[in-house]
Parts: C-alpha cells; sequence; structure tokens
C-alpha cells in the first residue's frame, strides 16, 4: 500500500499554487480582454505570496523547495501576468518596441527572483536588494485599475508616462537599491518600527477614502522614497 506522507510544509505551498494559479488565471483574462479582471487577479496573487510566508513562520515550515516554488510562482503572477497585461492594455500599438519593452519588465523581475534565490541566507530578511517583484507588479496592476478605460484606453497625460514607469520598474528591480520587507505584525515589531506601520495605516486609510484609487500613487511614493533613501545614504556615506 503506498503512504503519502503530508508535511507542514504542504500547507504554504498551497498558498503558493494559488498564487500561480491567478497569475494564470490573469493570463487567461487579459487574453479574453478583461483587463480590469485581470489586474485584479494580480494582486490576489499578491495577498497569496504574502500568506504563504506568513504561514511557513506561523507553522515553521519554511523549506528551500518553498522558496524556489515560490520564486516559480512568482514569475508566471508578478512577471508574465503584468507583462502580457500592460502590452495588451498600450504597448501593442508600439509593434516590436512594445514587445521588447514589455519583456524587458518579465526579463529583469525573473532576473531580481534569481538574484534573492541566490544571495538567500535564512529565510526572514530585513530588506531586499531591489523593488521586490510583486510591488512592480501591483504597480502595474494599479495603474490600469485607475486609469485604464476599456473604450477610451488611457488618458493621454497617463499615457505619456507608461514607457518611462515600465523602464523605471524594470531597472528598480534588478538595482542595488535597498527596500525594507514588510515587518511581522506583533506587538514588539510595531515598537521597532513606527513609522512602517504608519505609513500602512495611513495608505489603508486613503485607499478606502477615494475608493480605490489612492493605490497607484502610493506604490508610486514607495518606489520613489526608496530612489530617495538610497541617494540620501550614498551622499551621506561620500562625506563620512
Amino acid at each position: 500500500m503506498i503512504q503519502i506522507r503530508v508535511t507542514k510544509s504542504v500547507i504554504p505551498n498551497l498558498f503558493t499554487a494559488m498564487n500561480m494559479f491567478c497569475g494564470f488565471l490573469s493570463i487567461l483574462h487579459t487574453n479574453k480582454g478583461d483587463f480590469t479582471y485581470a489586474a485584479w487577479l494580480i494582486i490576489i496573487a499578491a495577498l497569496f505570496d504574502a500568506l504563504d510566508g506568513i504561514v511557513a513562520r506561523l507553522t515553521k515550515s519554511s523549506s528551500k523547495l518553498g522558496v524556489q516554488l515560490d520564486s516559480l510562482s512568482d514569475v508566471i503572477s508578478f512577471g508574465v501576468a503584468p507583462a502580457f497585461l500592460i502590452y495588451s492594455t498600450y504597448l501593442n500599438n508600439f509593434d516590436t518596441a512594445g514587445i521588447i519593452i514589455s519583456a524587458l519588465f518579465m526579463i529583469a523581475g525573473g532576473f531580481r527572483l534569481a538574484r534573492f534565490n541566490v544571495q538567500l541566507a535564512g529565510f526572514d530578511k530585513t530588506f531586499f536588494y531591489g523593488l521586490p517583484i510583486p510591488l512592480a507588479a501591483i504597480t502595474i496592476s494599479s495603474l490600469i485599475l485607475t486609469f485604464f478605460n476599456p473604450i477610451t484606453g488611457y488618458p493621454e497625460n497617463i499615457a505619456k508616462i507608461i514607457i518611462p514607469l515600465i523602464l523605471i520598474l524594470s531597472f528598480m528591480m534588478i538595482s542595488r537599491i535597498k527596500y525594507s520587507s514588510l515587518p511581522h505584525i506583533s506587538l514588539s515589531s510595531v515598537k521597532e518600527h513606527p513609522f512602517q506601520f504608519l505609513f500602512l495605516l495611513t495608505a489603508g486609510i486613503l485607499v478606502v477614502i477615494t475608493t480605490g484609487k489612492a493605490f497607484f500613487y502610493i506604490f508610486v511614493f514607495f518606489i520613489l522614497f526608496g530612489i530617495f533613501q538610497h541617494l540620501f545614504n550614498s551622499i551621506m556615506l561620500k562625506k563620512d
């Protein structure tokens, strides 16, 4: 009789599988022209991505297999899916150049994940080098949810920033700029990282008040804050 051994690592890996499944569904809905639903599926995939890490810590079931599976899922949900989505909603107007720019986002995300896996030492990190790929993907999703109109497309002023935005996101993912990881939700963590929790609380309130329209601006602010912080630290080090 064949015995199937079920370990604790199966639980977080199920969340990872749901992340991958949402990415696949997003691609299908983009192909059908249902861009709003496709964008939401990328955000839902990000929630599953966050939950698998939380569950892994709670069950103490982090594993090397889970890390590799998580990155493979992220390539689909936060690399391929958003790249195809932004291509289908705007960059397809630029023929070969549009394909290259869309692919650049996906490829940069792949390199970002590979570098993370190679440099991983332990399963809890206080910071990451380069913009995490889920944040880059959610930035694209929030752009579409906030500004894209199925009939008229993007407003002219927003359309002008899309290509620079994709190029910046791609560069930020493979850069050496440090981004802090989200602190664990606990009383001691709140005391250690008060400003991070204040930012998250403020961001949540703004999203609710603006019925989601502030989503895109919050992520742009977070990305720009990382750049300015990096420049400030570099200047201070040179002075020392």
